[in-house]
């Protein structure tokens, strides 16, 4: 084979390597307030914030936190439906339109952190084939003037860090707390269903949600 036909064969192999990579989330750190009450979202109304500038990004990662607060019991609402976006930012107009709809929670969404992560590993060692059995006849010496080329493989991953925090507003406080790592995201919807699962889960082992 010749030197750039392996290239295209490498490249290729990267290629389908990168596709194939999927998103895994993992939970870096937890906190859980000890001045809380274990609550219970079951039938009531929890807004889903997710504290984006993008609105599209924000939009569609809301409906997808409220569909898994709604899978898990509660009454998932997208904040944004229920405050205008030019009141974001004003902290007595959210309160008084939330308070008005009956939300008893919310839960935070909010992007802190966004690195490359580079990894290579070595390529196909194939010293055991006949082409490099002898010195001499035919082995390495008529093959190792063709070229030799033992390829690496570089796959750059995305890793995303978030910070998801859950209020109760009949407390008035932050129940509880986390921060996830999430490498190579793709689609909100799964994203936001693999962080959502593995957060329900920690809050359950910690008595937080019955």
């Amino acid at each position: 084979m010749s030197r750039s036909a392996v290239t295209k064969a490498v490249l290729g192999a990267t290629a389908a390597m990168t596709l194939a990579t999927c998103a895994t989330t993992s939970l870096q750190s937890t906190w859980r307030n000890p001045a809380a009450e274990p609550g219970n979202f079951k039938g009531q109304k929890v807004a889903a914030l997710v504290m984006s500038t993008d609105q599209s990004v924000r939009f569609g990662a809301e409906d997808a936190l409220a569909r898994e607060l709604t899978a898990r019991g509660a009454v998932g609402i997208p904040a944004y439906s229920l405050i205008p976006k030019e009141l974001n930012q004003d902290k007595e107009k959210a309160k008084e339109f939330l308070e008005k709809a009956n939300v008893v929670g919310v839960v935070v969404m909010r992007v802190v952190g966004k690195d490359q992560q580079v990894t290579q590993s070595a390529g196909g060692m194939y010293w055991g084939g006949p082409a490099y059995a002898t010195f001499w006849g035919g082995g390495y010496y008529g093959y190792g003037w063709g070229g030799v080329y033992s390829p690496s493989y570089i796959q750059t991953d995305t890793i995303v860090s978030i910070e998801t925090l859950v209020y109760s507003l009949k407390q008035d406080k932050l129940v509880w707390a986390a921060q996830s790592q999430t490498t190579n995201p793709s689609k909100v919807g799964p994203f936001i269903h693999e962080l959502v699962t593995k957060a329900a889960t920690q809050m359950q082992k910690e008595g937080l949600v019955r």
